[in-house]
């Protein structure tokens, strides 16, 4: 039967300072409706959710003789918002320093301690010479941090030295950018925001947008699925065929190695608001790995609260850094639920921008939340792995084995050459960076495991 099937598809498919900065007395904190006319872009109707984009200035205050200005904002009244980041003009440019944020919460007026934002993300871009890294819309910037609902901000930007140098300059044209995920799309029309970062059921006709982002899962679950439901082992091998039987080898006709399909939560499902990325889709010839990544933004989040980080991450990535879409393949939360990120259909060779110099031929799984002191919770780790042996699985990736892909340019491998790595690495592995954390880079045997017996390997 299976032989059948798959001849006949064959057929038929083709980082707190102790010292306070204060601003000069001729830059005082604005009111909140002053702060929406200075905001670089802000929400256009229809359009749920907006981003507050507000120039840093000089900050005065006792600094070592000859150390460069520290830059930032005293407490002021925004527009809520729920995630925040710098970004900056050149994105070649290096932060060598430390960002940190104040937030005020918009329910009980409580202003939060300072919190570090994590300055070293070069490494998560599209790959050199690529058109999207090309495009003249890049910018430098900082990891998110999501603070949840917050109407107030304060931030200071310090350079700093090592024993080896002496403190840098920091960018030119610092930005500060105030992320509102807004609700997700109901019909057409933007709920009234409640304070909460949960969203209501979706209801109410597609977008003709949202139904094209769609289209590519069209074969997995129907046009405007809010889930791609998961799948038994022997639905899943039968899709197999269906998906990718005229690419198969006669090994994996004979012996399909994949886990079952986990039910992932799509971009309509999570309320991506498809006008914002670039049209169309960007592949890649196959999917070899799968990188594993942390957000490093904070892990102060609920289950309910997964989409709006999302859209958040989203907005961040496209507006604010100026990529063409998210960055990620996918997204875990720490439930354990799985999501859609860059569109492109979740069964296919999606070209991302997670991983410099590796993004060719792979795949990349972020974990929502930070994990360099925090360790991510079993559900998670148990999700990750069920993702990559299913996905791995598709194009015939051993998740215990080891593959080789060629560097696009980086600080660990130079552009061309040939890198062996496992097959499911964290990002670490083909670039000098903590990500996806120490605490999470620890479960990725136990990921590797798992995923091989999902896709029942010897």
């Amino acid at each position: 039967m299976r032989g059948f099937l798959a001849s006949s598809i064959g057929v038929t498919c083709a980082a707190a300072l102790a010292l306070p900065l204060t601003l000069p007395s001729n830059a005082l904190a604005a009111p909140a409706a002053k702060a929406a006319q200075t905001a670089g872009r802000s929400v256009q109707p229809g359009i749920p959710g907006s981003t507050q984009s507000i120039p840093l200035v000089t900050l005065t205050g006792e600094r070592a003789p000859g150390a460069p200005p520290a830059q930032g904002l005293p407490r002021r009244d925004v527009q809520r918002f729920s995630l925040v980041g710098v970004v900056w003009d050149d994105p070649a440019a290096e932060l060598q320093g430390r960002v940190q944020v104040r937030t005020r919460a918009a329910g009980t007026g409580a202003w939060s301690g300072w919190q570090d934002v994590e300055t070293r993300t070069a490494e998560h871009a599209p790959d050199p010479g690529t058109s999207e890294s090309t495009s003249g819309r890049l910018r430098g910037a900082t990891a998110p941090l999501w603070v949840g609902d917050s109407d107030g901000v304060e931030v200071r930007v310090e350079s700093e030295g090592t024993a080896e140098r002496t403190a840098a300059p920091l960018p030119s044209g610092l930005r500060l950018e105030l992320v509102d995920p807004g609700r997700a799309e109901t019909g057409g029309t933007t709920a009234p925001r409640t304070g909460a970062d949960d969203d209501p059921p979706l209801t109410g006709p597609l977008s003709a947008e949202t139904a094209a982002s769609a289209e590519p899962n069209a074969l997995l679950a129907p046009i405007g699925a809010t889930v791609i439901p998961a799948l038994g082992r022997a639905d899943t091998e039968d899709e197999l065929f269906v998906l990718r039987a005229g690419e198969m080898t006669q090994e994996q006709l004979a012996q399909p190695y994949i886990g079952p399909r986990p039910g992932i939560t799509t971009r309509h499902g999570w309320g991506a608001d498809e006008k914002l990325r670039e049209k169309g889709f960007l592949y890649t010839k196959s999917v070899k790995a799968a990188f594993v990544h942390h957000t490093a933004t904070g892990n102060n989040y609920t289950c309910a609260q997964a989409p709006s980080v999302i859209r958040s991450i989203y907005r961040y990535h496209v507006q604010s850094m100026g990529w063409r879409d998210i960055g990620y393949n996918f997204l875990v939360d720490k439930c354990g639920n799985i999501y859609e990120g860059r569109a492109g259909g979740v069964a296919k060779a999606v070209m991302g921008a997670h991983t410099l110099g590796f993004n060719n031929d792979s795949t990349g799984i972020a974990v929502i939340g930070t994990f360099n002191t925090s360790s991510p919770t079993a559900t998670t780790v148990k999700a990750v792995g069920q993702l990559a042996a299913w996905k791995l699985g598709l194009f015939g990736g051993n998740p215990g084995g080891k593959t080789y892909l060629k560097s696009g340019g980086g600080n660990l491998y130079k552009k061309g050459t040939n890198v062996r790595l496992s097959v499911i690495s964290g990002h670490r592995d083909g670039f000098a960076t903590d990500c996806p954390g120490r605490l999470l880079y620890g479960k990725l045997g136990s990921i590797r495991e798992q995923a091989s017996r999902l896709q029942g390997r010897p």
